[in-house]
């Protein structure tokens, strides 16, 4: 319980659309512990309906790669340092940073300093790169919230502060469902075969994965005029980008682009070619047969692979929880028109039944109630001396 006469000052940074649906499940929760509590910010649209106060817009941090992060350098800056002032100037119990480590961690560090309360909630990658990272995770944030099991070892490793709290999207996911519903929705019929292509949410990724995608779905629907595809971009930018490289590449290509509908158009897919990310654990709960194709600008990729040592085989989360290649992956050079099709056409042609047996067992390990796991590890940080 609280312990405060005050109403509860909560901060929470997100830095994504996935990072404010698990902001959302944490503030629904922590609403049931402090129905008075005030939360504020860098919050998404569904943070924001749930009542937090957004300081800046959450789309300023949405910023993937060395190179490109360089160009938005002096605006991510001054976001951070007036951030960090703000909440100096007016304490929160505690600050809860999800995800977007490289912002969030230089923010909990001199809020630490300063007396305040910090969370990471997300582990940032360092199991796979940058291990010595690890400490200074530890001299910015009292405790870390891990989605997946290995994240929680390796902490423990390290004696540092570390909760396993499972993945929202896990319980939000039926452990199996119809997918009916979703075809019918979609406008689809129950014997279509149906490839889902989902390029990501940044319009970088859009940028350098669409024409490869595009491409490979052009190269299928040839050889079988039938195969749906469609294509869920998550917002108006992100579709107008996409229907100009489109228009660009394969103006014939028989596609359906949705509005947002991620979740509707992985269920009703056959098959997904998707790009890496928190999508990729979405798609293995839907029991979703996919493959993986994902690029970075050349510079960063060069920059990442000068300076950082890669300690794993795996960079899809299907195969990082299973510890094996569940899933085609295919990164950089490697994602090309030739791979991702040659992977593709077995699974269009396959009930996949192992893939999705293996796929429901995960499903199962990593489905623990995230958000009330992680509010009451939120709670006890707020009410430990």
């Amino acid at each position: 319980m609280n312990k405060h006469k005050q109403p509860l000052r909560i901060a929470i940074v997100v830095g994504e659309l996935s990072g404010d649906i698990l902001g959302e499940g944490l503030i629904k929760a922590l609403k049931k512990r402090y129905p008075n509590a005030i939360f504020e910010g860098i919050a998404g649209p569904k943070m924001q309906a749930q009542g937090c106060k957004s300081l800046f817009d959450m789309e300023e941090l949405a910023v993937m790669g060395l190179v490109e992060v360089l160009g938005r350098l002096p605006r991510l800056l001054k976001i951070r340092k007036q951030l960090v002032q703000h909440f100096i100037d007016n304490k929160p119990d505690v600050y809860i940073g999800i995800d977007a480590p490289d912002f969030n961690l230089r923010v909990e560090k001199p809020l630490k300093d300063a007396g305040i309360k910090t969370i990471q909630y997300v582990s940032p990658s360092v199991w796979a790169w940058r291990e010595k990272r690890i400490h200074k995770i530890s001299a910015a944030t009292n405790m870390v919230l891990a989605l997946l099991p290995f994240e929680k070892a390796f902490y423990d490793k390290h004696n540092v502060p570390c909760t396993f709290v499972g993945h929202t999207l896990a319980d939000d996911i039926a452990l199996e469902h119809d997918d009916s519903a979703a075809r019918q929705q979609l406008g689809l019929n129950l014997d279509d075969k149906v490839l889902a292509l989902l390029p990501g949410s940044r319009g970088s990724e859009v940028g350098l994965l669409s024409e490869t995608y595009i491409k490979t779905a052009a190269g299928l629907q040839a050889k079988n005029p039938l195969l749906k595809v469609v294509v869920p971009l998550v917002n108006p930018q992100r579709k107008a980008q996409f229907s100009t490289i489109l228009a660009a590449t394969a103006p014939n290509l028989n596609v359906q682009m949705l509005d947002g509908q991620s979740d509707l158009a992985m269920q009703a897919a056959d098959v997904i070619l998707i790009a890496s990310g928190t999508a990729t654990l979405e798609g293995m709960l839907y029991k979703k047969p996919m493959v993986v194709g994902y690029k970075i600008k050349a510079m960063s990729y060069w920059i990442f692979k000068t300076l950082f040592t890669f300690n794993i085989k795996y960079f899809s989360l299907p195969n990082l929880l299973a510890d094996e290649a569940l899933v085609p992956e295919f990164m950089q050079q490697d994602c090309t028109i030739e791979n991702l099709t040659n992977a593709l056409e077995p699974m269009l042609n396959s009930d996949n039944s192992e893939l999705k047996a293996r796929f429901l067992a995960i499903h199962q390990q990593i489905r623990l109630n995230a958000s009330e796991q992680a509010a009451t590890a939120v709670a006890e940080i707020i009410n430990a001396n």
